[in-house]
């Protein structure tokens, strides 16, 4: 791809992020944050060291996104950010002692928790349709 087509897809990439409600961009986030924990997860297995503390890294960036984006005058935000807090303290144990059992575990409240978001977002499309 030549400079001009990259800059009409980093053009065109950017547009979607923008008209995109809060609530797309929070589930894109745990996407993402469940993609890089799958990664990790398989990068661990196959002993790609470097992959996996990078993706773990990343994890732990989306996490601190999360963590600080969150708008405290709701009670949610308070049990969001403990869980927050433990997500991160989790995975900074993970990418110490390359504990594969944690990550499974982080990964899989991590998914549930995206979950939940969605089945939230999807309700609140019916509510207002």
């Amino acid at each position: 791809m030549d400079i001009k087509g990259y800059q009409g897809y980093q053009g065109y990439k950017e547009q979607g992020i923008n008209e995109m409600s809060q609530g797309e961009l929070l589930l894109l986030l745990y996407d993402e944050l469940v993609k890089r924990l799958v990664r990790a997860e398989l990068a661990l297995n196959k002993g790609d060291l470097v992959l996996f503390e990078a993706c773990v890294d990343r994890s732990l960036e989306i996490i601190r996104y999360l963590d600080d984006t969150l708008d405290m005058q709701y009670p949610i935000s308070r049990n969001l950010n403990r869980l927050y807090d433990f997500f991160g303290y989790e995975l900074n144990r993970v990418k110490a002692g390359r504990n594969k059992t944690e990550l499974e575990r982080v990964k899989t409240m991590v998914g549930e928790l995206r979950d939940s978001f969605r089945t939230a977002q999807k309700d609140s499309e019916g509510e207002r349709s």
